[in-house]
């Protein structure tokens, strides 16, 4: 809400709001005026003057510390990207100034990375979930991360062909004891979910099977000694 007054006004009360103890309503001249947070309001006093141009810097001040709140509160549970806080503040209706703003301020108090954020993902997959560069891509722009990043980071990994056989290698442990034809499906199925090409999953199962095999072949071996 703008105020259009065309005179200064005097602040006669500044009270706490009973539903949010972190904002508080400012009376000029007797009559309740606007809401601000306390942060915003921490230097008024009672007997302050607020002309036009001071009530909308407050007012403009105040919209973006409640967007900022607003993202703290996003960004508890996990980290996020600059594409998520976007789209959360777009989708309660900030304006796009004060979401740049925002987002300017998380940069500077180090509570945002798109680089960072890319890096620690795609280190995670690896390690615990290998796939394919291409499903790398898609989840990372799902996040909203920049192509121009996610080129960056990728290029700093291991081939998919690496991926593909250690996800491969981690998986067929549960295939063991399966024919030749049941083994191919189910590991080509697993890696296929997992973005990598046909070319890659036909190398990669036909090694992991042979790998199988030569253990399964040494472990029998060392059974009848």
């Amino acid at each position: 809400m703008f105020i259009n007054w065309n005179m200064t006004r005097k602040i006669t009360a500044i009270k706490r709001q009973k539903r949010n103890p972190h904002r508080v309503n400012i009376y000029l001249d007797g009559e309740f005026a606007f809401g601000l947070s306390r942060i915003i309001a921490g230097w008024l006093d009672v007997g302050h003057g607020l002309d036009d141009e001071k009530i909308i810097s407050l007012q403009a001040e105040d919209e973006q510390e409640v967007a900022y709140q607003r993202v703290l509160k996003f960004i508890s549970h996990r980290i996020r990207t600059e594409g998520e806080i976007r789209r959360n503040l777009i989708k309660h209706k900030i304006q796009s100034e004060v979401i740049n703003d925002v987002l300017q301020r998380l940069r500077r108090n180090g509570l945002v990375n798109d680089k960072q954020f890319a890096k620690t993902w795609v280190e995670n997959r690896n390690e615990f979930r290998p796939r394919a560069h291409r499903m790398l891509t898609y989840e990372l722009r799902q996040k909203g991360i920049t192509d121009e990043i996610i080129s960056q980071t990728l290029d700093s990994i291991t081939s998919d062909e690496v991926l593909a056989l250690k996800a491969a290698q981690n998986q067929a442990r549960k295939y063991n004891g399966l024919e030749w034809p049941n083994f191919r499906r189910k590991l080509s199925g697993y890696l296929a979910r997992r973005g990598f090409s046909y070319n890659i999953i036909s190398l990669v199962v036909v090694q992991v099977w042979a790998e199988n095999r030569s253990q399964e072949k040494s472990m029998e071996q060392l059974t009848k000694r």
